[in-house]
């Protein structure tokens, strides 16, 4: 027996007595009251698996390579979240790299291993170089926003890349209608798995001709320059799809089509954040595919208790619901 019978009597509001007729199935009791003794069972089992990591500290470190502004979101979001985490005590430690180079952040989990980590949340570039150091960690990897599915990791958690480019598309489509347009795709450099999932699942379901500026630099002036580039030449694009965090690229690309003297019908982005939130209430763009990064968070540090048997369950992919926000329902965002 686990509980002694006071315990279960206690947790189910019933008699010590009428626990233990329940218990040793000696009958008398309406089978409405079994059901309560079950109940307060299954209760005093999830308590005792919050027992389990009471007093517990556990240093999860975040390595996230992106521009400072994404960095600085994530950061904020895992910040919130780590109170949640009670009554285990969950410590943070930022690895936020601005740097594109896999080199710097290959050095970064080269040091992870030896200094007392128990687990890592990642968003890194699917190449093997670093799907390799990811699996060498030796620890609960759970990778953030952008996965790395040939590695080991525990749980990959965000959206549902592919699912969120043919969303985007879906919206195109649905606002053009039959008029006649091509469509500008803005993406950042570097081999990030969710950015090719989101150009995959867009392409699915268009069949208009698509042509890409990427942000080589991240800088908004050579997102302009690329963007103006291509407008001098295509004179058929009216749709601009916009996948990446990159600071200022979607002000850069609407500053392009100004100077132009172009305008466009559909403008999706990706992220409320502050440079896409004013630009979505002045209405220069139509929609913004966001997600919940606390939620994210959330999900990634449970991941890595669960890997460690500190929570019930299996670590386990947690797709985030994607929410389309148009000019008419943005929340109040605190940035």
């Amino acid at each position: 027996m686990r509980y002694r019978i006071r315990e279960i009597a206690a947790q189910a509001g019933l008699s010590a007595a009428t626990v233990d007729r329940v218990l040793h199935e000696r009958g008398g009791v309406r089978e409405s009251t079994v059901r309560e003794v079950e109940r307060a069972i299954a209760d005093l089992d999830r308590q005792r698996d919050q027992l389990v990591v009471a007093g517990r500290t556990f240093l999860i470190d975040l390595v996230v390579q992106a521009p400072p502004r994404f960095s600085a979101a994530v950061r904020a979001a895992l910040e919130a979240e780590l109170p949640a985490m009670r009554p285990a005590v969950v410590r943070a430690r930022f690895h936020l790299l601005a740097s594109p180079a896999v080199g710097d952040l290959l050095a970064v989990l080269g040091r992870l291993s030896r200094t007392g980590s128990h687990g890592v949340i990642l968003k890194a570039p699917n190449v093997p170089a670093v799907v390799a150091a990811a699996d060498g960690l030796g620890l609960p990897v759970v990778t953030l926003v952008t996965d790395l599915p040939g590695s080991r990791r525990v749980a990959y958690v965000g959206v549902d890349n592919r699912a969120a480019g043919a969303t985007a598309a879906y919206l195109v489509e649905s606002w053009l209608g039959g008029r006649s347009s091509d469509v500008l795709v803005v993406r950042g450099h570097g081999s990030y798995r969710g950015e090719d999932e989101r150009a995959a699942g867009f392409r699915a379901e268009t069949r208009r001709r698509l042509f890409e500026v990427v942000d080589e630099e991240d800088r908004p002036s050579a997102v302009h320059a690329a963007t103006a580039s291509v407008l001098a030449v295509r004179h058929s694009i009216r749709a601009v799809y916009s996948m990446y965090a990159g600071a200022g690229g979607t002000a850069a690309v609407l500053d392009a089509f100004r100077e132009a003297g172009r305008t466009y019908d559909v403008f999706v982005a990706h992220d409320l954040d502050a440079d896409n939130t004013p630009l979505l209430r002045a209405g220069h763009l139509s929609a913004v595919l966001h997600h919940d990064l606390r939620q994210d968070l959330r999900a990634a540090c449970q991941a890595i208790l669960q890997a460690h048997r500190a929570l019930p369950g299996h670590p386990s992919p947690t797709p985030s619901a994607i929410q389309v926000i148009t000019p008419h329902n943005t929340p109040p965002v605190n940035f």
